[in-house]
């Protein structure tokens, strides 16, 4: 086993897990490589939704979710646990996503015992440190450790090279969000939902939201159910499937809203597989998150932002997502734009996906085997812009 590249592949939350999975599959097929990975379960339940999905049973898992647990409280016993376990298990390099705390974590004690990192999705930024909290600073302090740095894309790169990372360290493989789609997504999908399959995707126009991030709490989101209200209201071939996050800050403001009206299904968060195919067959997609940005263009759905920044700009420039807030009458507006203004609808959903290729994995994995020396070239890269 001694000439294998040991890589221990490092994530906690269900969006990483869904971005994780298939480079987690592709490690495992390569000969050269010895696959090690481990959860911290920074959530547990929709961590779990994912790995069942995708098949993959973890090697370790720290399993440190607790109620109420605050940033510092994660951060500590990923730490702590990440070092322990660095020390045990000796990988040549550990893996981690995004812009997590587990990634900040997991990072910094691959750092203190002096392990490569590899950081996939990176570069992304929004350049203020606050917006997203704390996702942005997680993601800058992670970069400022990597040794390997795989940019989804060429601007995700060129933030990374402003920052002073050296260009040989950079390598430009699309987002493993899209491989996975190509793996969840059905023509004939039947939700085991059933609330979803009653749902006349045909001649109601759906629109699929998700809202939770803490800078929108309080006020942002007492906007946004607002306004979702009033689209409801005044647009009767309109359905609305709000996937509601579980955190009471959020779940209480819209139940306060939207309980109990017509046409407003309030769901809790989906595994992914449903959440994918209910993507696909929606008409547009309302959303605060990050993942969901680079998820809709590949199915052809609008998507409207409610943040004021975000760290994807790739999808706004491309026209396939419009950053719109959280103003009442900017979200209502756009919204109703988007049902009844055919050309500016079409124009959002046949822009070209700037995120990838389904072949993001593959990149990474081949760059891996470059940096050891297993292989003579880097891989080509990703052109999406």
């Amino acid at each position: 086993m001694g000439n294998l590249i040991k890589v221990l592949t490092v994530f906690g939350t269900r969006p990483e897990a869904i971005k994780m999975a298939p480079l987690v599959k592709e490690l495992e097929k390569r000969e050269e490589i010895e696959s090690i990975v481990c959860v911290t379960a920074q959530h547990r339940e929709m961590l779990d939704q994912v790995l069942k999905l995708f098949n993959i049973e973890p090697d370790y898992d720290l399993d440190i979710m607790k109620e109420k647990q605050s940033l510092i409280g994660i951060t500590t016993k990923v730490i702590e646990g990440l070092d322990n376990l660095i020390k045990s298990v000796k990988p040549d390099i550990i893996l981690v996503h995004g812009d997590t705390t587990t990634t900040f974590a997991a990072s910094y004690a691959a750092f203190c015992n002096q392990v490569k990192i590899g950081h996939v999705e990176a570069g992304l930024r929004t350049f203020n440190k606050y917006f997203p909290f704390p996702e942005e600073m997680n993601r800058k302090l992670t970069g400022a450790m990597a040794d390997m740095h795989f940019s989804p894309t060429e601007s995700s790169k060129m933030n990374l090279l402003r920052e002073g990372i050296e260009e040989k360290d950079i390598f430009v493989t699309g987002n493993t969000v899209i491989d996975a789609m190509d793996k969840t997504v059905e023509d004939n999908y039947k939700f085991e939902n059933d609330i979803l399959n009653n749902i006349d995707f045909e001649d109601k126009k759906v629109i699929m939201v998700t809202a939770h991030r803490r800078e929108n709490w309080g006020e942002g989101i007492e906007n946004i159910c607002k306004a979702l209200k009033s689209i409801v209201k005044r647009n009767k071939d309109v359905e609305l499937v709000y996937l509601v996050h579980l955190n009471p800050v959020v779940k209480d403001v819209v139940e306060k809203h939207l309980l109990n009206e017509e046409r407003v299904q309030l769901l809790p968060p989906l595994d992914t597989k449903e959440t994918h195919n209910l993507m696909n067959k929606s008409y547009m997609i309302m959303t605060d998150s990050g993942g969901l940005q680079e998820e809709a263009p590949h199915l052809g759905k609008p998507v409207l932002v409610l943040r004021d920044v975000t760290e994807r700009p790739e999808a706004v420039n491309s026209g396939t997502v419009k950053l719109v807030g959280t103003d009442y009458n900017v979200v209502l507006e756009n919204a109703e734009e988007l049902l009844y203004n055919e050309e500016f609808y079409k124009s959002m959903s046949t822009a070209v996906n700037p995120y990838g290729d389904g072949l993001a994995s593959k990149r990474i994995v081949d760059n891996i085997l470059y940096y050891f020396n297993k292989r003579k070239y880097k891989s080509e890269e990703f052109k999406g812009e």
